[in-house]
């Protein structure tokens, strides 16, 4: 039990380090990430509305309420979003789950936004296709796979594409807004399936909502992310 304790820590290290190391990780007070793209560039796949709220009301309340939880406590301010969620049960009992579901809103919004793009679309590329092709089989199975985690997904929550420090790829869907930094694995591409993220446009017909996401998919950030965390 100790040495499994003691490898997670160093993954842990390792995973805020390979962050760090490239870009600036926000402390308190957190804020919402600039988006790379206006509110109204991803149409039609995304409608403007469902941006605006999406953005400016929803990722926005769980900043707001993870910068309440964490005020009155001097010594988690200097922590980013990866350190609290990583050391969830070493926190203050009563803010353990407002830093799981705000923290984890506000990490899995900001890597959503950021593998968007007006631009998107198409197919992987480079090492992440290569690793695809690898793990299953080829982009379309890959996917298919993607797909029917996400459709067959119930309730609300995310579906992501995961790799590991060796490079391997893994599909992975969570509850609420758990993340699977907690599963010693790397995001490197996420789907947010709760309904407010498709419903003004796309009503119940979440399979819609997929299809159209893979057209503002942008490969060149999730190459980007896969290389930086497997050092190729």
């Amino acid at each position: 039990m100790k040495m499994k304790t003691t490898l997670r820590c160093i993954y842990y290290l390792c995973f805020v380090s390979l962050i760090n190391a490239s870009e600036k990780i926000q402390t308190y007070p957190f804020a919402l990430p600039p988006l790379p793209y206006s509110i109204h560039s991803l149409k039609p796949y995304i409608d403007s509305k469902t941006m605006d709220i999406h953005y400016k009301k929803h990722h926005q309340g769980y900043v707001n309420k993870l910068n309440e939880a964490i005020k009155k406590y001097p010594n988690l301010k200097k922590k980013n979003i990866v350190e609290l969620i990583t050391s969830l049960k070493t926190l203050p009992p009563e803010i353990q789950t407002s830093i799981r579901n705000n923290g984890g809103g506000h990490f899995a919004h900001s890597l959503y936004w950021k593998i968007m793009s007006p631009y998107g679309g198409g197919k992987p590329s480079g090492y992440i296709a290569k690793e695809i092709n690898k793990n299953f089989g080829n982009v379309e199975k890959f996917k298919e796979k993607f797909d029917n985690k996400a459709q067959t997904f119930f309730g609300s929550g995310w579906v992501w594409l995961c790799t590991n420090r060796a490079g391997s790829l893994k599909i992975v869907a969570t509850k609420g807004h758990d993340v699977p930094i907690t599963q010693d694995l790397f995001p490197i591409l996420v789907i947010d399936v709760w309904e407010h993220a498709y419903y003004l446009k796309h009503q119940n017909k979440r399979s819609d909502y997929i299809n159209d996401w893979w057209n503002i998919v942008y490969w060149p950030e999730v190459e980007k992310l896969y290389k930086k965390y497997t050092n190729k």
